[in-house]
């Protein structure tokens, strides 16, 4: 665990936190518990178990050195990261994905979210909270996790994309963002829901928000195509138009190569930077890259063996909204 209290400063954008935190993994694998509606998986028929033990502890060491080599140069970027380590004690190989099961928020607000697959739902750790409280100033925890026994659920920022300039929630509606509990936490967190229904090539609804869009504080990279409704594709390009942002628009090949899962951080130096994989950023255009730079120099982190379960690097970066404390 990260013993470092985090530096006292604001971050360079209130689109672009300055802090993270990232849960190192220790027995991952691409998790068959979320293949049926995950189609960025690869592998995720074969369990940890059925791999053989060498096989096994290969694909982990991977991660963890992938993770590893991550945290490193976000750090040296001048970002800093809270590095939490995921024992395997629990079954859980999505732990190095934190940002699905908690979100914090500007005012001291943390909420905790109910996760679809019952492995994920172990992933939650009060341990990551109390330290929160401990460096942070958090004046109220919302859980939602009490919904899991319904059917209800939401991923947290995977299933919502949150502007948190213009207060509004975006939504690719899917069986992980129950448009109820959307609601509830829009209405507490102060947020405008806006849903609109997705499809891929072969028709199936994208399963997560935060693959198909970034909201940064200059710009937004859509993958708009995959917006199954003209009237709905219109409406949310007109709305983002509104924002004032440069609108950057991904192909379907683009965002399976997880160009869409980024996210913008800002630097200790107060400047801002936007972290994605190295195979995101190889698959963005010359032109494409030079409109995301006016504002936000990439960040690209290799990260090809996490990527099989499914997520990249926005993923793997539960963003801090909430003020330090002083530090003693």
């Amino acid at each position: 665990m990260d013993g470092l209290m985090p530096a006292a400063r604001l971050p360079a954008s209130v689109q672009a936190p300055a802090a993270v935190v990232m849960v190192r993994p220790h027995r991952f694998h691409p998790n068959p518990e979320t293949a049926a509606d995950n189609a960025f998986q690869s592998g995720a028929p074969a369990r940890a178990d059925r791999l053989g033990s060498a096989e096994a502890e290969r694909v982990a060491r991977q991660a963890r050195d992938e993770f590893d080599a991550a945290v490193h140069r976000l750090e040296s970027a001048g970002i800093t990261v809270h590095r939490f380590d995921d024992d395997g004690r629990h079954d859980t190989p999505d732990a190095v994905f934190p940002n699905n099961w908690f979100s914090t928020h500007a005012g001291g607000r943390v909420a905790l979210y109910p996760m679809c697959s019952p492995s994920r739902r172990r992933e939650r750790r009060a341990d990551v909270v109390e330290w929160l409280k401990r460096h942070y100033r958090v004046s109220d925890v919302v859980d939602y996790s009490g919904h899991e026994p319904d059917g209800r659920f939401l991923e947290g920022t995977g299933a919502m994309v949150l502007d948190q300039v213009g207060r509004l929630a975006w939504v690719a509606r899917s069986r992980r963002a129950d448009p109820v509990l959307l609601e509830r936490f829009c209405a507490q967190f102060g947020y405008e829901p806006v849903l609109f229904d997705t499809a891929d090539a072969e028709g199936r609804p994208v399963y997560h928000t935060n693959v198909l869009m970034c909201i940064a504080t200059d710009f937004v990279l859509i993958g708009a195509e995959l917006i199954a409704s003209p009237g709905q594709r219109a409406e949310v390009l007109r709305r983002l138009h509104d924002s004032g942002r440069d609108i950057i628009l991904l192909s379907e090949g683009q965002i399976r190569e997880f160009a869409g899962n980024a996210l913008e951080l800002s630097t200790r130096e107060g400047g801002r930077r936007l972290a994605l994989s190295a195979r995101a950023a190889a698959a963005l255009t010359p032109a494409q890259r030079q409109r995301i730079e006016r504002s936000a120099p990439l960040l690209p982190l290799a990260v090809p063996t996490i990527e099989r379960a499914g997520g990249s690097v926005r993923c793997m970066l539960a963003g801090i909204h909430l003020a330090p404390r002083p530090q003693a």
